[in-house]
This record gives C-alpha cells, sequence and structure tokens, in this order.
C-alpha cells in the first residue's frame, strides 16, 4: 500500500475515534428505513402523476452508501446509493443544527453508510431529492473506495475484490442480475414441465458422469479419500431407477483443470433426466428452454453479441458431427477406423496432437479447434463417436457412433445430452474400457462406478439427460467474452 494509501486509513480510524468519542456508535445493529432509493423516486412520481404535493409523502427514511458528497458551504449534497438504485439528499446547516451539520462535513466520507430521514422534492434541475431532516451513521469506512471507482477497470482489483467491482460498475451489477432472473427461469421452466428438483452428494466415492480430473479430499473420520463431484449424472440416474420419472439439479461442480475464458474449476451445471424421452426429445427442450429463459430475463430472443445478434427462436440449426468436421477440415472421420488413419489426415491441418491420443479424442479436438469457435449462431451438433461417450446409448444404424448431442452457443458449448445407456452389461464393458484408458495414463477417463451398475441392474427405463453450463449460457446472453465476468468470485491464481 502506498504511503498515501496508509494515510488516508489512518485519517477514516481517527474520525471513527472521534464517533466515539462523541457517543455516536459507528456501527449500529439495525436501521428501519421506509424506502429504498428507487420506492421513493417512485412514490413521488405517482403523487406527481396524481397532481398531489410532494409533502403528501410524508416523511421517507433512506439508507445507503454516500457515492459522491459536494459541499457548499451551509448546504451540502449527497448521492445516496443502495441495492436499487441511488437518490440524492440535501443536507442544510439551518435544518440538521450546526453540531450535526459540522459532524456531517469534517468525519462523513465517500464509501460511509447513513440513513436519512426527510421529505421529498425536486430540485430546479429536476432531480428527485430528499430533504433532510436528519441523518445517522450506520458504517464507518475505513479503506477509501479505488481513486477511479466510479468505473473501475483494473480486471486484477475487479476479479479479486468483486465487492468493488460491483461498487464501482453497474453494468457489471446488471449481470448478475441477469444471471439470477435465467436462474429463477430455468426452475420455472423445468417445474412447470414436471421435473423434481434434487440435491445430490458433493463428496462422492467414486468421479463419475463425466471425463475430467477431479478434486480428492480426505474424510478423517471414515479415513477414505473421497471427491469432489465432476458431475451429477449418476446419482439423477439413480433416481429415475428409483421411480422418479423427471429430475433436475442445479449446482456446483469441480473439475481439477486449467483456468481460461471458458473454464473455472468450480462451475455452476443444470443437469436434468427425464424417462421415456430420448435425446431428439431433449433436443426440442432445451431450444425452448434457452428461448423461455431469454423471454423471461431479457425480455426477447434477439440477443447482442458483439458485433452481431444471436437469434435464439426454435428450431435451432441441427448438423451431425460428421458432417460439421467435414465442411470445416474435409476430413472425414468414417473413413478413417483408427487413431493412426485419423492422425494422418489430420497432419496437414499443422494441430500439436498427442501420439498416444485416441481416435475419439482426435475427433474431439477437431470439433473444438475447427468448429466449435464458428457456431456463433445456436447449433445443435449431432451423433458422436462411441470413444468419448461412455455414458450413451449408440445409434441402431451405427453402432461406432451414439445418440448424442451438443448444444452450441457464441462460439462455445452451452449444453451435452444423451439418450443414456440403460443396458448395464454394456455399461459395465463401457466401463472397463475406460479403466483400461485410466490404468494408461488418462486421468480424464470415467471411472469405474460399482454401486451405479448395480443400481442399474435393477433396470432403467428409456432415458434422456441434459447437462447445460449455467456459466456460458449467461455469458451468451449477457454478450461476455470470459468465463470471470459472469462467476461473482472466479478461482484466480495466488497472489505473489
Amino acid at each position: 500500500m502506498s504511503d498515501r494509501g496508509q494515510e488516508l486509513i489512518e485519517q477514516r480510524q481517527a474520525k471513527l475515534e472521534r464517533l466515539r468519542a462523541s457517543g455516536c456508535d459507528p456501527y449500529p445493529a439495525r436501521h428501519q428505513r421506509t424506502h429504498t432509493t428507487q420506492e421513493a423516486a417512485q412514490a413521488l412520481q405517482a403523487l406527481e402523476e396524481k397532481g398531489a404535493s410532494p409533502q403528501d409523502a410524508g416523511e421517507v427514511s433512506v439508507a445507503g452508501r454516500v457515492a459522491a458528497m459536494r459541499l457548499m458551504g451551509k448546504r451540502t449534497f449527497i448521492d445516496l446509493r443502495d441495492g436499487t438504485g441511488k437518490i440524492q439528499a440535501d443536507l442544510r446547516q439551518d435544518t440538521l443544527g450546526n453540531e450535526s451539520y459540522e459532524a456531517l462535513v469534517d468525519l462523513v466520507d465517500i464509501g460511509d453508510f447513513i440513513g436519512v430521514s426527510g421529505t421529498l422534492f425536486r430540485t430546479r434541475t429536476g432531480e428527485i431529492t430528499i430533504q433532510a431532516r436528519q441523518y445517522v451513521f450506520l458504517a464507518k469506512t475505513l479503506r477509501p473506495l479505488p481513486e477511479k471507482w466510479h468505473g473501475l477497470r483494473d480486471v486484477e482489483v475487479r476479479y479479486r475484490q468483486r465487492y468493488l467491482d460491483l461498487m464501482a460498475n453497474a453494468p457489471v451489477r446488471d449481470i448478475f442480475r441477469l444471471r439470477s432472473r435465467a436462474v429463477a427461469a430455468i426452475r420455472r421452466f423445468l417445474d412447470e414441465r414436471g421435473f423434481l428438483e434434487v440435491e445430490t452428494p458433493v463428496l462422492q466415492p467414486s468421479a463419475g458422469g463425466a471425463a475430467a480430473k477431479p478434486f480428492v479430499t480426505h474424510h478423517h473420520a471414515l479415513d477414505r479419500d473421497l471427491y469432489l463431484r465432476i458431475a451429477t449424472e449418476l446419482h439423477l440416474k439413480r433416481l429415475i431407477i428409483g421411480g422418479f420419472d423427471r429430475v433436475y439439479e442445479m449446482g456446483p461442480v469441480f473439475r481439477n483443470e486449467g483456468v481460461s475464458t471458458k473454464h473455472n474449476p468450480e462451475y455452476t451445471l443444470l443437469e436434468c433426466y427425464q424417462a421415456y424421452a430420448d435425446y431428439q426429445d431433449i433436443m426440442e427442450m432445451v431450444e425452448e428452454m434457452v428461448a423461455y429463459v431469454a423471454q423471461q430475463a431479457l425480455g426477447g430472443l434477439k440477443v447482442p453479441y458483439g458485433d452481431t445478434e444471436l437469434d435464439l427462436t426454435p428450431p435451432w440449426q441441427r448438423l451431425t458431427l460428421r458432417q460439421a468436421i467435414q465442411e470445416r477440415t474435409g476430413i472425414d472421420f468414417e473413413a478413417h477406423p483408427d487413431a493412426d488413419s485419423l492422425r494422418q489426415a489430420m497432419a496437414p491441418l499443422s494441430i500439436e496432437v498427442s501420439e498416444t491420443a485416441s481416435r475419439g479424442k482426435l475427433i474431439d479436438e477437431l470439433l473444438s479447434t475447427f468448429v466449435e469457435p464458428q457456431l456463433i449462431q445456436p447449433t445443435f451438433l449431432l451423433d458422436y463417436p462411441l470413444e468419448i461417450s461412455p455414458l450413451a446409448k449408440r445409434k441402431p444404424d451405427n453402432p461406432r457412433l451414439v445418440e448424442r448431442f451438443e448444444g452450441f452457443l457464441a462460439g462455445r458449448e452451452i449444453a451435452n445430452a444423451f439418450s443414456e445407456l440403460n443396458d448395464p452389461q454394456e455399461q459395465r464393458e463401457r466401463f472397463l474400457e475406460q479403466a483400461r484408458l485410466r490404468a494408461a495414463g488418462d486421468e480424464e477417463a470415467e471411472a469405474v462406478d460399482e454401486d451405479f451398475l448395480v443400481a442399474l441392474e435393477h433396470g432403467m427405463p428409456p432415458t434422456g439427460g441434459l447437462g447445460v453450463g449455467i456459466d456460458r449460457l449467461v455469458m451468451a446472453l449477457s454478450g461476455q467474452q470470459s468465463i470471470r465476468e459472469v462467476i461473482l468470485f472466479p478461482q484466480l491464481r495466488a497472489k505473489e
């Protein structure tokens, strides 16, 4: 911290001691306000529309953070900000009294929380204002706000001290309000269609349901290692087996992977499962759900995104994965039945691929490098290789492919869905193949979950399953390029 910064802290601490010495509690336990700043403004507007006098509103009491102070001799204007907006307060020496007014001028700083009581009026410039009768301290701020907190731009500060970002940048607050509306809309959409919201374990004995490296922790009482869940799939399918026909969960999952503009090790995932449905049914549900969410959260289906506009109107474009890769690379992966043949076909593309990568991994590399970034408008890619889809049913007409789709929006995958594999014997064989890959060094290979296999042996009806990355969906709806912009507290490297 600079010498100037430390000096400002010391000045505020001295003001705090003066407040306490005067008998004022600078941190009272409670304060009763009658209106938010927005409600106060609306109350005056309602009276004006009726042609009534502002005095008819009576006295209002608002509270918030001091966002600005303009001292004009025996009169001071303060902007008060709360969670709904801001309002101006007019504090005058002849109304407050000399002692109270001097304390205002001498002891109140930008960033402090105060409560103001008084009557509403409009200034000559038309600004809604509270004519203050009194004010009270609610919280003395010991650290000054950043010098340029009206429009804080330092990305490092914004992410590490998100509270400063929220104070300074109204558009950031809007993003997280949008996120909250989107999450609420998803719940409404599913609830209205008969889905039951459930909760499944975060700590699991086996990290399954996705291809990802898990975080490991140790449970001392049980003396065993447990894993932070990488997905909720296998527990939700247990509930389908148990007799619930439609279930969903929305919550955090954890994947021990790198940090990027598209990835955060902890992120929010929606998973839902519907009995007697397949991936075509789920595909229709996804486009309907995203359109519903956009309508509820934004008020329309056309979403500005950079230099373009996303049109979320169903139906979305549908392409097979084979068709999409062939159009953009010239490679037909069906013509290359093994990894060596496909690797040779990829050689002219000048991308780095591991010499030990499986055929499925190579196809996934073609998708992520050449196809995914081009899928700006909402698109479904269908029918994925068996090798990278160990939990999905085979296509009846092509056993090398499975009934799986991924949904893409704004150049990123936002959804992944299957017709779920419900043959316990084939599922065991798939798990064992994944175990061989894990033994060969693939840390993201699916783990064998014996308890799930036992559950599956009790019978699971035909089922369609879905996973939606909430963070990436919000990125598209809010026009953001980085996942850190839509997660309140993203993971960051430790400060040196």
